[in-house]
């Protein structure tokens, strides 16, 4: 897929989240990613953080262990795309939407999630982060079925 072919503007932009996390998305299991302020919906790139959550709790807990057997903890890149469809809290005293949502935390919903054939290396940041028009280009070459 061209940059042509892509929206112009503001349309997408990058969330960065630590491993097993991130593996967890790609696998499906996870559909909930837990921030501590609001997001906007709408398309992002999922990048891995440069660091796998230490000292490695994480990796401890059977669920997550199930979920990303076999898989690569890769860091450093943009590793698929995903839709935030809600952004929401839960009201304190009640279940929460997910085994995965924590409480207090808002809860992005994600779907649509579409993982990189290979991984992209890029820098990403805390915060919602804008892509570059190059690395856009980089990411949807090998997603070329991929319609906003």
């Amino acid at each position: 897929m061209s940059l042509a072919t892509l929206p112009e503007g503001d349309w997408i932009r990058g969330i960065s989240i630590r491993q097993p996390y991130a593996a967890c998305i790609l696998a499906g299991a996870k559909t909930i990613e837990n921030r501590p302020g609001r997001w906007r919906t709408g398309w992002v790139l999922l990048h891995t953080s440069k660091t796998i959550d230490q000292p490695q709790p994480a990796l401890r807990i059977p669920l997550i262990g199930r979920t990303i057997r076999g898989r690569q903890l890769v860091t450093g890149a943009v590793v698929g795309v995903a839709r935030i469809t809600d952004c929401h809290q839960d009201p304190e005293g009640t279940p929460l939407c997910s085994q995965w949502a924590h409480p207090g935390a808002w809860h992005l919903v994600l779907d649509d999630v579409q993982e990189l054939p290979l991984p992209v290396p890029a820098r990403g940041q805390v915060v919602p982060w804008k892509p570059s028009p190059d690395l856009l280009e980089r990411v949807f070459q090998q997603l070329p079925n991929f319609r906003p």
